[in-house]
């Protein structure tokens, strides 16, 4: 079953994208880079709590 997640930006903080991911294939927290519009550059973004 593919659950919805928020990804967050480790620099500012701010919640950008929203994902989806299988937790029993992938168990762990998902990091991924992409861009943010506030810090106006590619920062990792992780999976918010």
């Amino acid at each position: 079953m593919r659950d919805r997640l928020t990804l967050k930006c480790s620099v500012c903080g701010e919640e950008n994208y929203i994902s989806t991911r299988n937790k029993k294939k992938n168990p762990d927290r998902m990091t991924v880079n992409k861009h943010c519009p506030r810090c106006n550059k590619k920062t990792e973004h992780k999976e918010k709590k």
